[in-house]
């Protein structure tokens, strides 16, 4: 099942993404018409992310933070950036609809992995870089789990659970429970910086204390 499922997990990622698209398109044109206004032309944000086998390819989100710097010109933390619009984007999840181009495409899957900062890649043990072994996806197993209340070796774990266990019946249980996450607004953290460090920055720490 592992070496078939993979070829209708994509057919079923192309068909979902193009009837999301369609459905959704009304909310999609609202909320970027609404961010042209609040980030001044900005809709977007787009940042590169390490993809199956750690290919690089640049995720799309609505932009919910502003450029707002310092007086030295350093971008200002995310919790001073958050837009109200923003937040409100965030916490219904909003956020991701771009990323259905992304599925589309065949960067990423609806279910997967979530795709993280490409500067943490040294830092993922040999078994958690099976992460990188299939297509990260908008929502995962770590996500329902615990989103963003999770810690990092909490989270890591989830994503190996999930590529050893890969299966079309564990993408439908994820599926739903991310859609009733949603619905309920639940374990979603708005500025995930003020929960914990990022990763990078764990594991330096933790390498220089050991």
């Amino acid at each position: 099942m592992f070496k078939v499922y993979p070829f209708i997990k994509r057919i079923l990622d192309i068909l979902g993404s193009l009837i999301m698209l369609a459905i959704l398109s009304p909310v999609f044109l609202l909320i970027m018409v609404s961010l042209l206004i609040v980030n001044r032309g900005k809709p977007f944000f787009t940042q590169e992310r390490p993809g199956r086998d750690q290919k690089i390819f640049k995720i799309c989100k609505f932009k919910t933070m502003t450029d707002a710097t310092d007086e030295k010109g350093q971008l200002l933390p995310d919790g001073k950036r958050l837009t109200k619009l923003g937040i409100l984007i965030r916490k219904s999840s909003l956020d991701e609809l771009p990323q259905l181009f992304n599925v589309l495409k065949g960067d990423m899957s609806f279910i997967g992995p979530r795709p993280l900062m490409v500067r943490y890649l040294p830092y993922y043990t040999e078994k958690e870089n099976i992460r990188h072994s299939v297509r990260p996806g908008i929502s995962g197993l770590a996500q329902v789990s615990g989103r963003n209340v999770l810690k990092w070796d909490d989270r890591l774990q989830k994503d190996i659970e999930y590529v050893e266990n890969l299966s079309l019946f564990l993408d439908l249980k994820i599926l739903f429970l991310t859609v009733l996450k949603v619905l309920q607004t639940r374990d979603v953290v708005v500025d995930p910086t003020i929960l914990m460090p990022a990763l990078d920055v764990e594991r330096q720490d933790k390498s220089i204390n050991s």
